[in-house]
């Protein structure tokens, strides 16, 4: 029988393993137009903690005992819809369990760049969308600027950093821990900060960006949002994508450089990926070019089975990912 995560109580402050619970999916004979779809990947992504507050936002909350939903690949194994054919890669928005039974329009056909399906969970799905269209579109970001990255060893910000560094940038990233600064180095960044190591994040950035930042592409919020409205230069956009700082205790850091945003005219404007939708095939081609030039790396942290969900769920609010958390089911 089919198995789903679901939401059991809504998480005060940082969720806990007893909010969720493994629920079993009643067996769905296939409506004409649907398709089944066995889960090979799962993907879990910070904005999900939103979703369990029941709030209103961009997208509805996460329903007590329903299962829950979120990125993931998988392959069709039984299909009643002319255009989705059984042994089909897709990739959809059923995740938390291992089985998906939904309408072949909410699925998307992967297209073969030769890279392991899981990579559209991560560089080329929405993470890499996040970070090609945040810093291109929202921050206006081109070549010559100073791009700093925070959260820049995960999914989206490693992924800026590659992009950015491919378009010509210089590119600050800021990380937690040697190993991780290690890698956002080895990915081309011009100088990486660790956020974890002693002295204050602010005085950190300025030695690295004497000169100050362009461009500030925001996946923490906090403390980095304020060094870098601390280092922002006469016109410096800020792409706001995530403030995971603030995701479970709802309380924001004191902003002490934010009255700076006016002397020096910065541009602070968040934005939700589903923006650009209709501009996939644009990011696709773009990537497919780096991944042909060998432009493009990309680092998973894996877990292995649908009882680990939570774990890697929770993983990321620890540190616990290098590159893009994953489940393999």
């Amino acid at each position: 029988m089919a198995r789903a995560w679901s939401l059991k109580a809504r998480p005060q402050g940082m969720p806990k393993h007893t909010d969720f619970a493994m629920v079993d999916l009643d067996p769905a004979e296939l409506q004409d137009g649907e398709v089944r779809v066995a889960n090979r990947w799962l993907s879990v992504d910070p904005y999900m903690r939103g979703r369990m507050n029941d709030v209103k936002s961009y997208v509805p909350p996460f329903e007590l005992g329903k299962p829950m939903q979120g990125g993931a690949v998988g392959e069709v194994i039984e299909s009643r819809s002319d255009s989705v054919k059984v042994g089909a890669i897709v990739q959809h928005m059923s995740g938390w369990r291992d089985e998906a039974v939904l309408p072949a329009a909410q699925v998307q056909v992967i297209p073969d760049l030769g890279v392991d399906m899981q990579a559209y969970l991560g560089q080329l799905g929405m993470p890499g969308m996040t970070a090609y269209f945040g810093l291109l579109a929202v921050a206006e970001a081109k070549a010559g600027d100073t791009v700093f990255v925070s959260a820049a060893a995960g999914a989206v910000g490693s992924t800026v950093v590659q992009i950015a560094k491919a378009k010509g940038m210089t590119v600050i990233g800021s990380a937690g821990g040697a190993d991780k600064c290690a890698w956002v180095t080895s990915l081309g960044a011009d100088a990486v900060v660790d956020y974890k190591s002693e002295g204050p994040l602010v005085k950190k950035l300025m030695a690295a960006a004497p000169k100050g930042i362009d461009v500030y592409f925001d996946n923490v919020g906090g403390e980095h949002l304020d060094a870098a409205l601390a280092t922002a230069r006469p016109g410096a956009r800020f792409a706001i994508c995530g403030m995971i700082d603030v995701y479970n205790d709802g309380k924001a850091t004191e902003l002490r450089y934010l009255a700076r945003l006016i002397g020096n005219r910065v541009r602070m404007q968040g934005f939700i990926v589903s923006d650009f939708m209709e501009r996939t095939a644009e990011f696709q081609q773009e990537m497919a070019a780096l991944l042909a030039s060998g432009g493009l790396k990309r680092q998973e942290t894996v877990h292995e089975g649908l009882e680990t969900m939570p774990d890697a769920f929770l993983g990321l609010f620890s540190g616990g990912n290098t590159g893009k958390m994953l489940v393999k089911v």
